[in-house]
């Protein structure tokens, strides 16, 4: 089970979840395509869809948006350094 315990994680560690978040999301949509009666699997769905979406919200209030999907009040990759080239990943 993914750790959703509060605490301060680094960038990396924010980054690290929110893809295991994503994977978990989408192997259980996919199981869930042949298994729609399966109640466990789709609290657990909405449960880590829940996660995903208070992490990444939290990620990008510090850090910039994660992709261009998701709208912000800046164009935080105008700014120097560009994200591949950051340090911090």
């Amino acid at each position: 089970m993914l750790n959703t315990e509060p605490c301060q994680e680094t960038r990396a560690e924010m980054l690290r979840k929110i893809r295991e978040y994503n994977f978990a999301i989408i192997e259980l949509a996919l199981y869930l395509d042949t298994h729609p009666e399966d109640q466990k699997a789709l609290c657990l769905h909405r449960e880590y869809a829940k996660c995903f979406k208070d992490l990444t919200d939290k990620y990008q209030k510090v850090y910039g948006p994660l992709t261009i999907n998701f709208p912000c009040n800046k164009w935080r990759w105008l700014e120097e350094p560009w994200p591949w080239e950051r340090s911090d990943f």
